[in-house]
């Protein structure tokens, strides 16, 4: 276990998790590395829990009960319609906040720590590449102000295509969150730093599912959608399970991230 210094608060964010597999590795992994960390509080982005794409309220609950205070998602939360109503109601299922008024679910939320921290979580959506939605930036600007009234811990799950798209918002809003945090391409980048105000980033936490694959599903079919041209059904791959995330070290005072470090643990086939 990695010593933190006193008075910090330990955040745990999972990368992309996948399918059936992902939510295996979680059953199998996250409770003892919780205890062995000591973490504080964790989110997850669960846009691909269900099947490969999508999340139900049947997976939403499983995962909030196996140690995850927080879900977020990205584009792909919408293929599985019956979480709509889910979303509308839930405090603890994010949606990317830049999408249109009236889509049901929120974008951001507060919750208290079980010693009485309060953590804000925004979760956003990029643009290059995807879907023409509300600007990122200047929704984060709002956002970020609003949370900050509330608490100084503020972590951004920017769910996004473009390295640089991801890259440019951490600089954005270097020194006015705890931490800006990249998910949707489901491969672990290398490129995890403190920013020069105070500001975690990574381009993108990586996957939890299986990393025999193509950013988690099986080989044989992602391959013959790009030589055919066509569509074809995805399923989870199995083998070479993972989880992959990011410990935070975070100052409830000053919000600034002390400490940020790559997880990547593998679960016995």
């Amino acid at each position: 276990m990695r010593a933190r210094a006193p008075g910090l608060l330990r955040i745990l964010f999972i990368g992309d998790i996948v399918g059936k597999p992902g939510r295996v590795v979680l059953k199998e992994l996250l409770p003892q590395l919780i205890g062995n960390e000591q973490i504080d509080f964790v989110i997850a982005n669960a846009e691909n829990a269900a099947g490969t794409a999508g999340l139900t309220p049947k997976v939403a609950e499983e995962l909030l009960d196996v140690g995850i205070d927080l879900l977020t998602s990205g584009n792909h939360i919408w293929r599985k319609k019956e979480i709509e109503p889910y979303l509308r109601d839930s405090t603890r299922v994010l949606r990317p906040a830049n999408y249109p008024p009236g889509v049901a679910g929120r974008g951001h939320a507060t919750l208290t720590t079980a010693a009485g921290t309060v953590v804000g979580v925004v979760n956003l959506e990029g643009r290059i590449f995807m879907s023409a939605l509300d600007c990122p930036f200047r929704l984060a600007d709002e956002l970020v102000s609003q949370l900050s009234e509330k608490t100084a811990i503020v972590i951004v799950d920017f769910h996004a295509e473009a390295t640089s798209e991801k890259q440019a918002l951490g600089w954005y809003l270097d020194g006015r969150v705890s931490a800006v945090v990249g998910t949707h391409t489901h491969v672990q980048t290398a490129d995890e730093q403190i920013r020069p105000s105070g500001t975690a980033y990574i381009t993108d936490v990586g996957m939890t599912g299986a990393t025999d694959s193509i950013i988690g599903i099986k080989k044989k079919e992602a391959i013959a959608q790009l030589v055919t041209q066509t569509p074809k059904k995805f399923t989870a791959a199995k083998r070479g399970r993972q989880l992959q995330a990011v410990l935070l070290d975070v100052s409830p005072e000053s919000g600034h991230t002390q400490v940020i470090e790559r997880i990547c643990k593998s679960m016995d086939d």
